[in-house]
């Protein structure tokens, strides 16, 4: 772990963002080919992995974003948090912006929401993930971009645990995806390109956030507690709502557990 940090130190941050989100997109694709070996998965399976994914982009919402950002504000009080207030209450208008706009379905094929569209309803899946991976990327390079900045607050140990966070939970995303789109009747080569290609936001988004932290510093409270809400409006409106669609919600519980430790633990022993 030690060498991967000091390779990260020692490159441009903007460019430590776009790498570090190459991996989290990686872990989708690898996950994403499983379609090549198994025909269907079970739902509790699938419940579990995507109550893990919640679990991790809580704690990452929290222990990476939330916390840094209020410690970066300036003043006491009132004063201190606002800014963390105001970026968590925009970055979750903006998904839910996207959200009434960007027709998507869900992973169950059963509900489909924003502008109605004549689009199949595979790229209306891939689509849904992709908003998911948005502020996932945007986290990483607001991290990343804090570095840049020279902001003490902002670490390049930090950043690299949420992308190791963030790339261990897109790894059962890319099942999520993946399988589905199989038993739709896709091939097992398009479903794997549609897989892997939800997650192909991740670096763009990473950038533009390295990118806008680099020459607007002040903004970095603002745009950690912003990826915040961001990733808590995609949990609470989509990923725990699935798990819930089965008998396997025990599961999908403790996936939840197990996903807020292992950030937690990540974030807390790294950054």
């Amino acid at each position: 772990m030690d060498t991967i940090i000091q390779f990260f130190e020692g490159i441009d941050p903007v460019l430590g963002a776009f790498l570090a989100t190459l991996f989290t997109w990686a872990l989708t694709a690898l996950g994403a080919s499983f379609v090549f070996f198994f025909k269907s998965l079970k739902r509790s399976f699938l419940d579990g992995m995507l109550g893990f994914t919640g679990g991790v982009m809580v704690a990452a919402s929290f222990w990476s974003l939330l916390a840094p950002g209020i410690e970066m504000s300036p003043g006491e009080g009132f004063v201190k948090v606002m800014p963390a207030a105001i970026g968590f209450g925009l970055g979750a208008l903006f998904i839910f912006a996207l959200d009434k706009i960007l027709p998507h379905v869900h992973i169950n094929f059963k509900e489909s929401e924003g502008i109605k569209t004549p689009w199949q309803r595979t790229t209306l899946l891939v689509l849904a993930i992709t908003l998911h991976n948005i502020p996932e990327g945007l986290a990483v390079g607001v991290l990343f971009g804090g570095v840049a900045a020279g902001l003490p607050e902002a670490s390049i140990a930090g950043a690299v645990a949420l992308a190791i966070g963030i790339g261990i939970q897109n790894f059962p995303e890319g099942i999520a995806v993946s399988m589905p789109l199989r038993r739709q009747g896709l091939s097992r080569q398009k479903s794997f390109m549609y897989g892997q290609a939800s997650a192909l936001v991740e670096p763009v988004a990473a950038v533009v956030g390295a990118l806008a932290v680099t020459f607007f510093t002040p903004i970095l409270p603002y745009a950690l507690a912003f990826a915040a809400g961001a990733m808590i409006f995609v949990v609470v409106e989509e990923v725990i709502p699935e798990t819930q669609q089965d008998k396997y919600t025990d599961i999908a519980t403790l996936g939840f557990v197990g996903g807020f430790i292992v950030m937690m633990t990540l974030d807390v022993a790294l950054g």
